[in-house]
């Protein structure tokens, strides 16, 4: 079986974005994007920041005529707010005072050549996953890394993984040692694999693909 790989473009268009997610793992999730496309449902990513990881699920839902849709607030998770490690002042609406990823993530698209193959939802993720009624082939959790906010996207976006169709969990890291910003996503993705709903597929670094195998969450 030939693994899909983006080509020299989109992965430069990858490495250019904002982000931090290791090339490594973009190819894992562009191969499990390619993968899911063949159900001909939209892929779906909680947690847009400036792009990086949308420019490699867009390419794969345009190769498979479907959608890619990603949701965020645009206002950053925890670890991103200033005094953090991971803040960039590059990302702070200088009127306002407070993050805006958003230009920085239509900039990103723009200049990736995607914008049509994406729908980007501004707001907070429990919140939009209790208005979406529709089955989806690729649902990434990459959003905040607290307990609470990685339980919602979990509860929020899980069941609407239809049969078959791949859940991705992002920043799981089993040793305490290793992690930045607590174990909430590596919680996550151990209540997954506990449900029954879901198989492990593969694991790459920090990212986790399952797949959809049975009922509940």
């Amino acid at each position: 079986m030939t693994t899909a790989v983006p080509k020299a473009e989109i992965l430069a268009a990858f490495e250019a974005a904002k982000g931090f997610m290791p090339a490594g793992e973009g190819l894992a999730l562009y191969e499990a994007a390619v993968g899911a496309g063949a159900l001909g449902l939209p892929l779906l990513e909680v947690g847009t920041y400036c792009g990086r990881s949308t420019i490699l699920l867009a390419d794969a839902a345009r190769a498979a005529g479907v959608t890619a849709v990603t949701v965020d607030h645009h206002r950053g998770s925890e670890e991103q707010q200033p005094g953090w490690d991971y803040h960039d002042p590059e990302t702070v609406d200088p009127e306002l005072g407070v993050m805006d990823t958003l230009p920085l993530f239509r900039r990103t698209l723009n200049t990736a050549g995607l914008e049509d193959h994406v729908i980007a939802v501004v707001g907070r993720s429990p919140q939009v996953a209790r208005v979406w009624n529709s089955p989806l082939g690729l649902v990434f959790i990459d959003g905040g890394h607290t307990d609470e906010h990685a339980t919602a996207d979990y509860e929020g976006w899980a069941p609407h993984v239809a049969e078959g169709g791949l859940l991705l969990i992002h920043d799981v890291y089993p040793d305490p040692e290793d992690e930045f910003t607590g174990q909430a996503p590596y919680r996550v993705y151990l209540r997954a694999l506990a449900s029954g709903a879901f198989t492990e597929v593969s694991a790459t670094d920090s990212l986790r693909v399952l797949r959809r195998t049975g009922a509940g969450i």
